[in-house]
């Protein structure tokens, strides 16, 4: 069960042959969040068609309108879909390639954040949560769309994740096992491609875009005087996710892409 949010204008058309991404078609998952929106302005303003999926329908129509905006008669649209659902998420991504006859990325935003001040205050119950928004989404995300994306010429699955993965620290041991997890399981994805291309080398590319954390205009409205140091502005990440498909898939596939300094 989704709902959808399409882009019905006919002057789609007139930018498909235009923009670095022109004639790709990109999903994005966790498409309503800050990091969503930007990324989904920016494959929209490179001539991607992109299909946003968010649990928040607002949030989610308010990244696809903008999307549209920023880019007249791009071919922008939103389903509200349930990711902790296997079925749910193949469901989906048939319906993308359905629709437009291929998929050429998958990018993962869904995030979520829990921590506790010591090691030994650590709840469990973060554990609970962010295994589902962080481990979860991803398994079901590559399961659905690793096939279409080895159909693809130009293939591409992107996990963003965060430099606590690599570093742990004592007040964030739920968060960043789950990075963890998730980069695993991103990384046994691009095996997956690495042994499908055989001797030729992958077609599609999984990989890890890593930041410290993330920023965006309104964090910086609510804390003028914050310094967010080492933190990566949205825009900044949709601009290296965007550039991901201008690398050869062999140079990119199971790497971890660093968008700040390695702990």
């Amino acid at each position: 069960m989704s709902d959808r949010v399409h882009n019905t204008g006919q002057e789609g058309k007139n930018v498909a042959n235009n923009g670095s991404l022109s004639g790709a078609v990109i999903a994005v998952a966790g498409a309503g969040g800050p990091a969503g929106h930007a990324t989904l302005v920016r494959l929209a303003e490179a001539g991607a068609v992109v299909v946003g999926a968010d649990n928040n329908p607002q949030r989610l129509a308010e990244s696809v309108d903008a999307a549209r905006y920023a880019r007249g008669g791009a071919v922008v649209t939103g389903e509200t879909v349930d990711l902790l659902d296997l079925r749910s998420t193949r469901d989906w991504a048939a319906r993308i390639e359905e629709e437009h006859g291929r998929i050429d990325g998958l990018v993962h935003l869904v995030g979520g954040w829990r921590g506790s001040a010591t090691f030994a205050e650590t709840d469990l119950a973060d554990w609970d949560l962010l295994e589902k928004l962080l481990v979860r989404t991803v398994q079901h995300t590559s399961l659905a769309f690793f096939d279409a994306l080895q159909r693809s010429d130009r293939g591409r699955y992107l996990l963003t994740s965060a430099a606590g993965a690599s570093k742990p620290t004592a007040g964030n041991a739920a968060y960043s096992a789950a990075k963890a997890a998730a980069e695993a399981w991103t990384l046994a994805m691009a095996d997956g491609f690495r042994k499908a291309g055989g001797e030729q080398g992958p077609r599609s590319a999984a990989a890890i875009l890593v930041v410290k954390a993330l920023v965006h205009d309104a964090m910086r409205a609510e804390r003028p005087n914050a310094k967010f140091a080492g933190f990566t502005d949205v825009k900044d990440l949709a601009e290296a996710i965007e550039g991901v498909w201008s690398k050869p898939a062999a140079e990119v596939n199971g790497n971890r892409l660093w968008l700040t300094e390695k702990p």
